[in-house]
């Protein structure tokens, strides 16, 4: 195979704003072919604007003239777009989160497996510099064994305005699902992946219900708003690990706040930004570096990581045993809210 090649489910803001841009800069690697959107004139558009040949109204059809796809579609379709891609004997890429259930991501997997196929889950906070320096530093022991993790994925008033994501139909959730997924996976990658035990968790939208809505991304109609906004969490995990999960679309507090820190045994670390803490020489020392969260530079790593694996030449970072666990917390989350009891995994 000389080029991969490729199509695109869903031309929305995501495939234009990430995916498209990047793999056009594979071009050594890639060539993008189609794209297919439930609005075929804004396929149209969007094909015509990136100079990609072929639209196609139905996503099966899409199927025969490509090696894989980027399914950026709402996540109510993830599951049965992935499935349907990997039965057909193409590659997938799929958008986070990996889809609304559990029960839906692990379809997904037994599909990968069955079909022989890579499938690929976008949490793309992996792929930044300042999460990449971040495990180096756990895998060489930097900071022993770790004991409590700190996850912070705040917006103050920030409810996407576009799109469906307040649609709970079509999503399935709010803040959790949509933004809180990407530091809960990358928290889970950084402790080296262990298993989740019990998950405590509450969600809130009294916020979004309220009239005369100050909101920084546009306007949405607090009457029909039924997704969460605010959400806390408690999850422990094998070996004595426990993490403290905070998120929001809409916190009422001073700034937006990305936080991710982890305190073990030898030492700790943050990762917005990157510091290390370690105890040294009968005192306490701090060690910093410059590396940053690029969220375009992420995208392209992403995108060649998916491509190199699909033609045999890298692993996967983002497996999708992986990302069916960060599901199954998320599931636990909301399932505990509405209960008011922890819930245990097995």
């Amino acid at each position: 195979m000389d080029k991969l090649q490729v199509g695109l489910i869903g031309v929305g803001g995501i495939a234009q704003s990430r995916h498209i841009p990047a793999f056009q800069e594979l071009q050594e690697s890639v060539e993008l072919v189609a794209v297919q959107d439930v609005n075929q004139e804004r396929a149209l558009e969007v094909a015509a604007a990136y100079s990609i040949p072929q639209t196609f109204a139905q996503y099966h059809e899409l199927f025969t003239v490509v090696d894989a796809v980027v399914i950026c579609t709402p996540n109510k379709f993830h599951a049965e777009i992935t499935v349907a891609a990997l039965e057909a004997g193409v590659h997938v890429l799929c958008e986070k989160p990996m889809a609304m259930t559990t029960a839906e991501c692990e379809r997904m997997v037994e599909a990968a497996d069955k079909a022989d196929k890579q499938l690929a889950i976008a949490y793309h906070y992996r792929h930044t510099d300042s999460a990449q320096l971040a495990k180096q530093a756990v895998l060489q022991q930097q900071i022993g064994d770790p004991l409590v993790t700190r996850v912070q994925a705040l917006r103050r008033r920030k409810v996407p305005g576009w799109g469906v994501f307040t649609n709970k139909e079509l999503q399935g959730g709010g803040s959790l699902i949509d933004y809180g997924c990407h530091l809960l996976d990358l928290a889970i990658w950084l402790l080296g992946d262990p298993r989740p035990v019990e998950v405590m968790g509450t969600t809130y939208n009294r916020l979004s219900k309220l009239p005369n809505q100050l909101n920084d991304w546009g306007s949405f109609d607090h009457e029909t708003f039924n997704v969460d906004d605010h959400v806390s969490g408690y999850i422990t995990f094998e070996n004595g690990i426990s993490m403290l999960l905070e998120c929001s679309w809409s916190a009422n507090i001073k700034e937006d706040t990305k936080h991710l820190s982890i305190s073990g045994v030898d030492g700790g670390l943050s990762v917005y930004p990157f510091e290390l803490y370690q105890p040294r020489l009968g005192t306490f020392m701090k060690s910093d570096a410059e590396v940053e969260h690029n969220e375009t530079k992420a995208g392209f790593a992403q995108a060649e990581n998916f491509v190199n694996s699909c033609l045999g030449k890298a692993e996967l970072v983002v497996k999708p045993e992986q990302a069916l666990k960060v599901t199954k917390i998320i599931d636990a989350i909301y399932q505990s809210s509405k209960t008011g009891s922890s819930v245990k995994l097995t």
